[in-house]
């Protein structure tokens, strides 16, 4: 190639020397795992967990804290870890992010310690005993790494494979070195658990049987639903310590049986449980390494899980890598710019956090078992079985922006579920914890979350039988549906009280379930991606059916309720109307009747009308999101205001574009944003969920969300940051935002694919394909952009009912 013609070469070493100066700059740009803090959301309640494991992963190897005073559960969080705490009481290999309820897993706790086992690991006067101090000063997390310095001498590090978990423990020399398998203490107990130490092959091995995932909140619920196995192999040599069982310490013992029991609150009772310990030479092996496969099928699949991807030549140091890599390629699907360095922090973690759930379920060779107990095999276009499904959060963004990245995961997914609902008598449960249909929560999420997978890309899967079944749950009470088990938290039927919904139209008071003012909401939103479903499926007549069942939530409307307007409120199954307080929670599910008024995020249109228009709707808004001196309020600022940390009010702040002012939804989202996302511990402010809260964040940080329950049309906001990149697979989507800024919320202009825009949405079909926003942003509102009614975001629904 000839030079160019003006090209000195002068000029052309200064290009060069711009070029390596760009290339370097490159190089030492942070990739997205070093942008992660898995620490933020690990106190305050956010119940994350910072150690390590894949994307979507079965394994998460991380510690398990001692409780804070006044927790009855025998851990410091639902996630295990509190940054609050001082003790580590052991290194288990299943945790689930941000659940709300204990029974999270906690499998296996392994735990390094400095003293001789006299004292029985499960006896009340050990706990103490065996558990050690820490200090953060001495601690340290990445995406796919751990390490810790404990007190009582012992360095940990950890890392893991999708099915693995790899640690390397460093013990003093002049102390003595032992290895604690406490196999029956999972998080809420065990009902069973099997040890087996093998000096010869340097190995232990077992099961724990467990569960009881919130059964401490309904007696008939407390049960065992898996059982998970395990391989540890170790790279020194060691001894056999022993066993206890109970209370009883048994040295040399090479196998040791017995579970926790639930006790009779729901947690395993003072001096229960089994364990074994193995015992190294200090002097001569003072750092060990261990690797340990699991599985929820059999031992064999443990040992299978193992050899393929933890073999005996693997190493810590190259499996925290090839998980940081992994990391890395997913969370590199968004490529933000420029933004503060915190700003950054808290993006990617989010996004990280995003990303864990749901877990791997199947072995490497496809196997699975099923929640009917049953050995299964993955088949067709699945490519694996997924678990830890937490329906009633995820189905609002977190599934929409895992099918976003990566279509294929969203698919299986989807197919996970139809897979769950065959082998649980055609249940779909709301959370599914590993293979227990646990009940948690209300509504009917499975609908708009199979709707939404596709939507958004998710094709891989038997949409033809899930809406067959799922079209079956909707319209035929079940047995399970009619009764009260588990009720109200974990109700055992898919839509509990169906025949009082199909006959009154509403959830009246006093029908199973949680909550019948927010069942009816939920179960709207429900029948509302069951019209999607219908409508995919070529299915005219139930479009229509379950469109107008839809709009059955205007049976709790009441206008006579306040001057204000009226509220979405509780109804008896005569069709009066109880006592009724927006500020209570009364017959509505973790919010108040003021924050359910707005969760009807398929038809704001039909709301405002019932309100009296839209110039009332944004008085009622403002009433909701503003204190009395018109300061925006997002969270903790009582009952009748927003609640932004928790799910029934995070698409509230959207509907403001539906109300023609689509400026105050960027500064509440922004507001929100400022006040509940932190790059700090108490960084999140209640349970993640699962990751769903995270991708509120995520969603939000881009400047757009998925309000509509099972149709991909997407609301505008503004971005956080000056360009992003999304990557999927046969498109990419650019977000620029000129002026972007912490304290520059608000689009001033928009242009869609280089063509200026006032509409504050896009349709569904923009995910689809190449498409690029270019967002014109200023410190100071525009009140004029997106404002016209003609440019509202459609609502979809019925205008009457009966």
């Amino acid at each position: 190639m000839s030079s160019h013609p003006f090209m000195t070469r002068r000029g052309a070493g200064l290009a060069l020397g711009v070029l390596f100066l760009a290339l370097d700059a490159l190089a030492q740009a942070p990739t997205p795992a070093q942008e992660v803090n898995p620490f933020i959301g690990t106190t305050n309640g956010g119940n994350v967990f910072p150690g390590p494991v894949a994307p979507f992963g079965m394994v998460s190897f991380s510690p398990d804290q001692s409780p804070l005073p006044g927790r009855r559960a025998p851990i410091a969080a639902p996630g295990g870890y509190e940054w609050r705490s001082n003790g580590i009481r052991g290194f288990s290999l299943t945790h689930l992010s941000g659940s709300g309820c204990a029974g999270a897993g906690g499998d296996i706790p392994l735990l390094p310690i400095t003293t001789p086992v006299r004292v029985s690991p499960s006896s009340p006067d050990a706990y103490t005993v065996y558990s050690s101090l820490m200090s953060h000063a001495k601690e340290s997390a990445s995406p796919g790494a751990y390490r810790v310095a404990m007190e009582n001498g012992v360095t940990v590090e950890l890392a893991a494979t999708p099915r693995t978990a790899v640690g390397r423990f460093s013990f003093p020399a002049d102390k003595p070195a032992n290895v604690l398998f406490r196999t029956s203490d999972s998080q809420t107990g065990s009902t069973a658990a099997v040890t087996r130490i093998d000096p010869d092959k340097r190995t232990v091995s077992g099961s724990v049987t467990s569960g009881n995932f919130c059964g401490y909140l309904a007696a008939d619920r407390r049960e065992s639903y898996y059982t998970l196995h395990f391989v540890a192999v170790f790279d020194q040599p060691f001894t056999t310590g022993g066993t206890w069982r109970d209370g009883v310490v048994t040295p040399g013992s090479a196998s040791a049986e017995g579970g926790t029991t639930y006790g009779e609150q729901g947690f395993p009772p003072a001096g229960k449980g089994s364990g074994g310990w193995i015992s190294f030479e200090p002097k001569t092996s003072p750092v060990v390494n261990v690797r340990i496969g699991v599985s929820y099928v059999d031992e064999a699949g443990a040992r299978a899980n193992l050899e393929a991807e933890s073999p005996a030549s693997a190493t810590l140091e190259g499996t925290q890598g090839a998980t940081r890599d992994a990391w890395n390629q997913l969370l590199g699907k968004i490529r933000i710019e420029g933004g503060s360095r915190d700003d950054r922090t808290v993006f990617y973690t989010a996004l990280y956090h995003s990303l864990i759930h749901p877990s791997l379920h199947s072995d490497v060779d496809g196997r699975y078992r099923g929640m009917d107990g049953r050995i299964h095999e993955v088949s067709g276009a699945q490519k694996a079985q997924y678990a830890n499904f937490s329906g009633w959060d995820v189905y609002r963004s977190q599934v929409q922006l895992v099918t976003l990245l990566e279509p294929k995961v969203g698919s299986d997914l989807a197919q996970s579920l139809l897979n769950q609902a065959h082998q649980n008598g055609g249940v779909w449960d709301r959370w599914t914890h590993v293979t227990g249909a646990t009940g948690v929560m209300n509504g009917d999420p499975s609908p708009p979350t199979v709707a939404a997978i596709h939507a958004f890309g998710g094709r891989d899967f038997d949409l033809k039988g899930a809406y067959a079944s799922l079209l079956k749950a909707a319209t035929v009470p079940t047995p399970k549906d009619l009764g009260r088990v588990g009720c109200p938290v974990l109700c055992q039927g898919q839509r509990p009280g169906l025949d009082q919904w199909l006959s009154h139209h509403y959830m009246p008071v006093g029908s199973p379930g949680w909550g019948s003012a927010s069942d009816t909401l939920e179960l709207a939103a429900a029948d509302f991606a069951m019209a999607q479903l219908a409508r995919l499926a070529g299915d005219k007549t139930n479009v229509r059916r379950f469109t107008e069942r839809s709009g059955w939530w205007r049976n709790l409307y009441n206008p006579a309720a306040t001057s204000a307007g009226g509220y979405l409120q509780p109804r008896n199954a005569d069709g009066s109307w109880p006592a009724f307080d927006p500020a209570s929670d009364d017959e509505f599910v973790e919010g108040s009747g003021a924050h359910y008024l707005w969760m009807v995020p398929f038809d704001p249109a039909g709301l405002f009308d019932l309100m009296g228009g839209r110039d009332k709707a944004r008085a009622r808004l403002d009433g909701f999101f503003q204190d009395e001196k018109g300061a925006w309020v997002v969270t903790k600022a009582g009952p009748l205001h927003a609640e932004l940390d928790n799910e029934p009010s995070i698409a509230a702040p959207w509907l403001y574009v539906f109300a023609g002012e689509p400026w105050k939804t960027q500064a509440v989202v922004r507001a929100a944003m400022r006040k509940i996302w932190t790059n700090a511990p108490e960084g999140i402010s209640g349970n993640d969920d699962l990751g769903q809260m995270s991708s509120w964040y995520v969603w939000s940080a881009l400047g757009l969300y998925p309000v509509y329950p099972g149709r991909a049309e997407l609301v505008v906001g503004s971005p956080l940051f000056p360009s992003a990149r999304i990557s999927r697979p046969g498109a990419t989507l650019t977000i620029k935002g000129t002026g972007a800024a912490p304290d520059a919320p608000y689009v001033r202009a928009l242009k869609v694919n280089g063509k200026p825009s006032q509409r504050a949405w896009l349709p569904a079909d923009f995910i689809a394909r190449e498409g690029v926003l270019e967002f014109e942003l200023s410190p100071t509102p525009e009140r004029g952009w997106g404002a016209a009614a003609a440019d509202a975001p459609p609502s979809f629904g019925p205008r009457s009912t009966r």
